[in-house]
């Protein structure tokens, strides 16, 4: 099989920006033959620092997803009332405003490779509910706006993130799994183009405490014929360089056959495997894995090498 790699989060210039170093990250990623393409930080435009190098130094077969959640929280940093889901009127207008300048940007990658290279593209529930008001109702009016759009192809998708829990500090705060489920039901009714869901494996395990949280999300998710992709970033319940309980993208435990990783990380080998049984034997359109780095001056090989061993336990799967 081929995966999507969150290739962002284990680039070596997560703080900084060298083109000749992204360069070799890059060409490293190309000749793994179980990549399928990238799930891709949209931040306002088609690349947070060049275009023009992004455009030259993909690979033109790759698939694309774009997420937005990067976006989001650097606006939710600005604006707490920012999101597709704000019960504020300025807060909403400035999200779809972003997510008109997202439309923009895979109308610009299609172009340049000629063909629909962005299967899908993430969208969060903002705002954190912790800080603003956000509702089921604000969801489907900007859903609709959106769906009117050309999007070329790109199915729409709303990635769960974890929601307000009485008694935790949300990592994101945004609509609930089941809200969010209630508002595609409905609007799915009459759409020629379904909006499906993915469900991230840390963002579960951050909201339900309980690494089976995540099994329960893709099992409801099914249940609602929304079950659209799975995406696999780590997270710990203790105190170590990642954080606990913190969206970082913990890679997995290392173990005999995944030499590289975490420890720590609730996200083992057999959880993976776990929660891909669980999603049982069709062949879901969005499989992935994205993993932040520790410590972050880590070489390049070691970064690449986190990937490697992460996509060979998902192949052990497959095989």
């Amino acid at each position: 099989m081929q995966y999507f790699v969150g290739a962002y989060a284990t680039s070596p210039n997560v703080s900084t920006w060298d083109p000749e170093l992204e360069t070799c990250y890059y060409q490293q990623l190309k000749v793994m033959p179980n990549v399928k393409g990238l799930e891709h930080p949209f931040t306002g435009k088609l690349h947070a620092n060049d275009d023009d190098w992004f455009l030259a130094n993909i690979d033109t077969t790759w698939q694309f997803l774009f997420t937005c959640v990067p976006g989001n929280m650097g606006a939710l940093a600005k604006n707490p009332h920012f999101g597709i889901a704000s019960d504020d009127a300025a807060g909403r207008a400035e999200a779809l405003d972003f997510m008109r300048k997202a439309c923009a940007a895979i109308a610009k990658l299609n172009a340049h490779l000629g063909r629909q290279a962005v299967q899908a593209v993430e969208i969060q529930t903002a705002p954190d509910r912790s800080k603003a008001s956000g509702s089921k109702a604000s969801l489907k009016k900007s859903l609709e706006t959106m769906l009117q759009w050309d999007w070329q192809g790109a199915q729409l998708v709303i990635e769960h993130c974890d929601t307000l829990v009485e008694g935790q500090v949300p990592a994101k705060g945004f609509l609930t799994i089941e809200d969010e489920i209630a508002v595609l039901t409905e609007l799915n009714v009459n759409n020629p183009t379904p909006v499906g869901m993915v469900m991230n494996w840390g963002r579960s395990v951050i909201e339900t405490r309980n690494t089976h949280g995540a099994i329960e999300h893709v099992k409801l998710l099914k249940k609602h014929n929304l079950l659209t992709g799975v995406m696999f970033s780590g997270v710990s319940d203790q105190d170590t360089e990642y954080g606990q309980w913190l969206d970082t993208h913990m890679p997995p435990t290392p173990n005999a056959q995944l030499m590289t990783g975490a420890e720590h990380s609730l996200m083992t080998e057999q959880q993976m495997l776990n929660t891909l049984a669980a999603c049982g034997d069709e062949s879901l359109p969005i499989v992935g894995i994205k993993l932040g780095i520790r410590p972050r001056s880590m070489p390049l090989e070691k970064r690449v090498a986190h990937i490697r061993d992460c996509l060979a336990a998902l192949e052990r799967y497959s095989k």
